[in-house]
Formats: structure tokens, C-alpha cells, sequence
């Protein structure tokens, strides 16, 4: 039974030794150029997209925290803002 451990173990070790040159290859080199070109173009669309969706929320809540403010009674600018003494 040693005999068939040590063999498997050996060839266990000729299996192992192979691998490194296989993960030198990655996935860019098995892609080709057209293809990570367009996975690239495709990245920085949803990249532009996403930034775009951003800077309209952030649009949108301001319109609308100006449109609250716009829109408070008296009453609550009075509690919000008190009486500060200022002339204004």
C-alpha cells in the first residue's frame, strides 16, 4: 500500500507543477483584443451612466430641499429659525 501512495503523490506532484505555466495565461491573453476592448468601452459606459443617475439624484434633492423650504409657514420658520434678534 506504501508503494501506491508514494506513486500517487508523485503524480499528484507532476499535476501541481503543470498549473503555474496554465495561471501565467490570464484572462485578458484568452480574451483577445476585440473582446476586452469592448468589455473596457462597456466598463466606462456604465461607469458614465451611473455617475450621470448620481448627480440627478443629488439635483433632485436639492430642488426638493428648496422646495420645502420654499413652502414652510410661518410658523415653521419661526420654530426652525426662533428669535435670533436679527433684523432679519
Amino acid at each position: 500500500m506504501g508503494k501506491k501512495r508514494k506513486q500517487q503523490q508523485h503524480a499528484n506532484d507532476g499535476m501541481t507543477a503543470s498549473l503555474p505555466k496554465q495561471e501565467a495565461v490570464t484572462l485578458a491573453d484568452q480574451l483577445g483584443g476585440d473582446v476586452l476592448a469592448k468589455l473596457k468601452a462597456a466598463k466606462q459606459d456604465l461607469t458614465a451612466k451611473e455617475q450621470a443617475a448620481e448627480e440627478e439624484r443629488q439635483a433632485k434633492l436639492a430642488f426638493e430641499r428648496k422646495q420645502r423650504e420654499k413652502n414652510k409657514s410661518f410658523e415653521e420658520l419661526l420654530n426652525e429659525y426662533g428669535n435670533k434678534g436679527s433684523k432679519f
